[in-house]
């Protein structure tokens, strides 16, 4: 039985019955703690203390307050309490105290509006971003609605692990928050509401994709070592399909040989291929072919699919011209070429590598790419332009092949998710490991960490480790092991401790000496380990000290038995007494469609002082 078969689904509906007046409420309050928290992590917004952990900020003119209460924890973390906040209007004369007030409603929208210029949001991006607000708090709305599982059912899997890939996906469709990072974190601008319902990975609908035939003068084709195309297409779709869409083309009197056949985004298809290249499909240059078998979810990623029909095939991902978290959802053609030959140079490194197959570091390898290249719009756009990523596919190994018997997969994004009782799914899994929690996160950061701080050390060479990139394999409830995902398109080598071959070299870039070790501090400690320590914290799992002290330990452990590397222990140092603090809001709230150069990731990065290091009272002397 597939997952299809045991998935329910709920249709469509342009009636929106998840955006009622008390889940709107609800997901407004959510919206501004996190606001509250975020911006004033990055320094954009200054709180006022009034007591022991009892703040308040003033909007730009000065006519409405914001009170709350908060922890300050390590990272300069603020722990808000959303039951806390209040809002209320302000006149008179605050220097005499004579400030009366009225309560007013929580409102994410007037909260940004309020704060615009304080925020540096420049007036015509300001809409843009208030879009990607309400689309938040509409998704939030609709995930409240729909209801998800508890923490204690995802960590045990609703099939109790007979079959993994149900498993699996039912933690996928359930993550409720999105990246931890950014306020306005489920934009995704170009939906509609049924194509939320039937595209947007919480609502967890099937989806078959389209296919089309694109011609081989316009169209490049690249593939791993030793897999060629017509072994991939044969494998994915299978000798009937292939013979329909040999058929579709032949009743054009088109000649298959001509043609690559290439999967679509049923939205892209509809929106965008069917009007912006309307001249390529009128001239046979792309030619419909019909609707896939397979079954289809929609990961969190929105662009990507894993495959519920045959959970041992491909994942699929597609371009998509929908604007979500400072970016255009495309998929570079000129990216494609090089796909395969950087995972393949990256899977050769890892099981070279003694110290990252001791930690079980494994990656699933982008095995096959194509890419469309659309003439109009590639002479009249410059590199990176959204025009240039309309058109391209790539397909990703499954992670089941990793997992043992008994075994259970996990996206890491999971291990941030707090259900409807407010229990996090980090808690869960440690309860049902039966390990101690320090011990439970030690396992973690084995897994995990070390495997980054290795690859930082040994090679200066990152990956984008959030949670959505993260696959975790967890035995009994306990990480063993990480997979890594999305390689060709996020990974970096930063320095000159690797050669690489030509047909790699794309993923060098010039980062500056002292700028490297933020692959740790800012992509790891910062995006992920502050949220998941301040969880463990409030829920009684583990102290802050213990946290880190833990993490310390992992990494110390890491040092003493990797002697040889000294030098770069001291050149990236994880124990440095603070660093620098770079923000991700700051980034989209400056250009919320296009907030980062890829081809500079460096060069454009938002930097707001500096952080204390959780890890610095553990140096050794």
């Amino acid at each position: 039985m597939t997952i299809l078969d045991q998935e329910s689904e709920i249709a469509p509906s342009a009636a929106a019955p998840h955006l009622d007046p008390q889940l709107w409420n609800v997901a407004n309050r959510h919206l501004i703690r996190k606001a509250l928290a975020e911006f004033s992590h990055e320094r954009l917004l200054t709180p006022r203390e009034h007591s022991a952990g009892s703040y308040s900020v003033t909007t730009d003119d000065g006519s409405v307050e914001y009170r709350f209460t908060a922890a300050r924890l390590e990272l300069d973390h603020w722990a808000v309490d959303a039951r806390s906040i209040s809002c209320r209007s302000v006149v008179g004369d605050r220097a005499t105290g004579d400030v009366p007030a009225e309560e007013l409603p929580l409102d994410a929208l007037d909260f940004i509006t309020g704060f615009h210029t304080t925020l540096g949001i420049a007036l015509q991006m300001l809409p843009v971003y208030l879009e990607e607000i309400s689309s938040t708090l509409a998704s939030h709305c609709y995930k409240q609605w729909l209801g998800q599982p508890s923490a204690e059912e995802l960590a045990a899997g609703i099939t109790r692990g007979a079959d993994p890939a149900v498993d699996f996906q039912l933690i996928e469709r359930s993550m409720t928050e999105g990246h931890p990072c950014f306020v306005a974190n489920n934009g995704r601008l170009g939906f509609g509401i049924n194509d939320y319902l039937s595209f947007s990975p919480e609502a967890g609908a099937q989806i078959q994709l389209e296919w089309i035939a694109v011609h081989r003068n316009k169209a490049v084709f690249a593939s791993s070592a030793g897999l060629d195309y017509a072994a991939h297409l044969e494998e994915e779709l299978g000798a009937a399909a292939l013979s329909r869409f040999d058929s579709e083309l032949r009743v054009r009197a088109l000649d298959p040989a001509n043609y690559f056949f290439m999967p679509v985004h049923p939205w892209q298809w509809e929106n965008k291929l069917t009007v912006t290249f309307a001249a390529e499909i009128a001239q046979h240059n792309i030619v419909h072919l019909g609707i896939g078998t397979d079954g289809y979810q929609a990961q969190q990623s929105i662009r990507t699919f894993f495959n519920t029909s045959s959970p041992q095939k491909h994942y699929v991902k597609t371009a998509m011209s929908v604007l979500n978290m400072g970016f255009m959802r495309g998929l570079s053609a000129q990216y494609m070429k090089a796909t395969p030959a950087i995972n393949d140079w990256l899977q050769d490194l890892i099981e070279k590598d003694a110290a990252l197959q001791a930690c079980g570091l494994a990656m699933i390898s982008e095995v096959a790419a194509i890419g469309y290249h659309n003439g109009y719009y590639e002479a009249a756009s410059k590199s990176g332009s959204p025009y240039r990523k309309m058109l391209a596919a790539l397909w990703r190994e499954s992670p089941l092949q990793l997992l043992d018997n008994g075994q259970q997969l996990a996206t890491m994004a999971s291990l941030l998710h707090v259900d409807s009782d407010g229990v996090p799914l980090a808690s869960a899994f440690i309860d049902r490991s039966g390990l101690g929690a320090k011990e439970w996160i030690r396992s973690y950061f084995r897994a995990y960490l070390v495997p980054l701080v290795h690859c930082l050390y040994k090679y200066e060479l990152a990956f984008m480790p959030h949670g959505e990139n993260v696959i975790l394999v967890l035995d009994n409830g306990v990480p063993v092991r990480a997979i890594m995902k999305d390689i060709a398109e996020e990974i970096v080598v930063m320095g000159d401790q690797l050669d690489l071959p030509n047909e790699v070299s794309r993923i060098s870039a010039d980062i500056p000496a002292a700028e490297m070790v933020l692959a740790i501090f800012t992509d790891v400690f910062d995006c992920i380990f502050r949220f998941l320590a301040a969880l463990l914290v409030d829920d009684g799992k583990l102290t802050e000290e213990q946290f880190w002290e833990a993490a310390a330990d992992i990494i110390h452990e890491y040092q003493d038995t990797n002697p040889d590397l000294a030098s770069q222990f001291a050149r990236h140092d994880l124990f440095a007494e603070d660093f620098q603090l770079s923000c991700l809001n700051r980034l989209q709230l400056r250009n919320n469609q296009n907030m980062l150069d890829l081809d500079d990731p460096s060069g454009g990065l938002q930097m707001a002082g500096r952080l204390a290091n959780p890890l610095a009272r553990f140096a050794r002397q």
